[in-house]
């Protein structure tokens, strides 16, 4: 497909982003020079450089993104944001209805159970620290940073956790082992991990993607049994798999 000039009259798409997938899809934009803004939280504090133009910040609520939308002149938008931040993809469904913009949802796909694996399956983070009371155990608890404070009070266990960030003086856990890493991750890696630690027991969002899976393969060869937190419910949108899919929407919405 030819190259488009960015500097055309092609409408700008605002994409949710903060994930992998996002920084493929901007990448692909930026090489088929279609005119984008990628959009981050602010929860991580160096992000990785963008081919295109990055924002850092919320947006104000469902009010604020609508406005952010009109005043921007953004003709679509693509919410590539990770499966478990269904705040900002439900504030998006309702902002691009209010402003009348069209929506596409870059999601990718669930990790489905193998025969060996051994899941509890719950349905949110309240639900992964009910199943955690019980006798002590060593516990990599893979599920970010930002609800780790729901299992402080858990104090029997001793915790292994991965950030992106190295921990602030205002770390929730006390007994915990913490690795500063960013992903994509190898098996290799996260089987040693899990056996230095003596990992007795996973609990992990169900992310999918390749990016964090290896956790999930290390437990299945390992034989450590998985609670796993399922996705939360989301509104109903066009979705997405792959960059290659994403891309054909946009061209299709574009006409080009």
């Amino acid at each position: 497909m030819p190259m488009i000039d960015s500097h055309s009259d092609i409408s700008t798409t605002l994409i949710l982003g903060g994930t992998t997938e996002a920084s493929r899809l901007a990448q692909a934009m930026a090489d088929a020079g279609l005119p984008a803004i990628l959009s981050y939280a602010g929860r991580v504090t160096s992000p990785r450089e963008q081919p295109v133009p990055v924002r850092v910040g919320g947006f104000g609520g469902v009010e604020g993104l609508a406005a952010f939308l009109r005043d921007n002149g953004i003709g679509q938008v693509i919410d590539a944001t990770h499966p478990f931040a269904a705040r900002i993809s439900r504030n998006a469904v309702r902002a691009c209805s209010m402003a009348e913009v069209p929506l596409c949802a870059f999601e990718r796909a669930s990790w489905e159970a193998e025969p060996q694996d051994d899941w509890t399956h719950v349905s949110d983070v309240p639900g992964a620290v009910a199943a955690l009371d019980g006798p002590g155990k060593r516990v990599f608890l893979a599920i970010g940073r930002q609800h780790l404070g729901d299992f402080a009070h858990l104090a029997q266990h001793r915790f292994l956790t991965r950030l992106i960030d190295a921990p602030s003086a205002d770390f929730p856990l006390t007994v915990a082992e913490v690795v500063v890493a960013r992903g994509p991750f190898r098996l290799e890696d996260d089987l040693e991990l899990m056996r230095a630690h003596g990992t007795e027991l996973l609990v992990a969002k169900n992310a999918g993607g390749a990016g964090a899976e290896a956790k999930i393969v290390a437990a299945r060869v390992l034989g450590i049994p998985v609670i796993m937190i399922d996705r939360p419910e989301l509104p109903e949108r066009p979705v997405r798999g792959n960059v290659a899919e994403v891309m054909d929407w946009l061209h299709a919405r574009l006409g080009v």
